[in-house]
């Protein structure tokens, strides 16, 4: 008697993953492409994920992993539905941008790279926005606000549901 065992159902991620994938040809010179792309469709990068690519591409994880954790634009823990992007570079920091983290920080209590349990804010510092003479200057959902007072920032968060 011959015994069949039937391949494991697809789950969403590999799903996903592999749709993605068949969009980029399967060229593995496409990873960074396709992990911004996972990264923007799923907000993080997983370990599913990150396998998932792996194996699809036939790529070694250790080289995905690198490639994930060494660019500042994914991001390998969930991330909240709003992101907050502090300047901390020099000009920003001559300008305040210090106590601008504080104040977001309290406000939200939280600390830079956290993300609040409701999944509704992640806090993150950059070092330079690029626009240096505005400074101190916060992005919200690439949006960005110049000095901007504790009560802009209120309602700013306020407004963000």
């Amino acid at each position: 008697m011959v015994s069949r065992t039937k391949s494991p159902k697809p789950t969403k991620v590999s799903t996903t993953v592999s749709k993605v994938i068949r969009n980029y040809q399967q060229d593995k010179d496409k990873l960074i492409q396709i992990l911004l792309y996972l990264q923007s469709t799923l907000g993080w990068l997983s370990r599913e994920v990150l396998t998932e690519v792996s194996e699809q591409l036939q790529v070694p994880i250790t080289q995905v992993y690198q490639i994930a954790s060494y660019y500042k634009a994914f991001s390998l823990m969930p991330r909240g539905r709003h992101i907050i992007k502090v300047c901390l570079g020099t000009a920003c920091q001559v300008r305040g941008s210090p106590r601008l983290l504080d104040t977001i920080s309290a406000m939200l209590n939280l600390k830079p790279c956290e993300t609040s349990e409701d999944m509704r804010f992640t806090l993150e510092t950059v070092n330079c926005l690029g626009c240096c003479a505005m400074g101190p200057v916060v992005v919200v959902d690439e949006t960005y606000h110049t000095k901007p007072s504790p009560s802009d920032l209120r309602k700013l968060f306020e407004s963000a549901k």
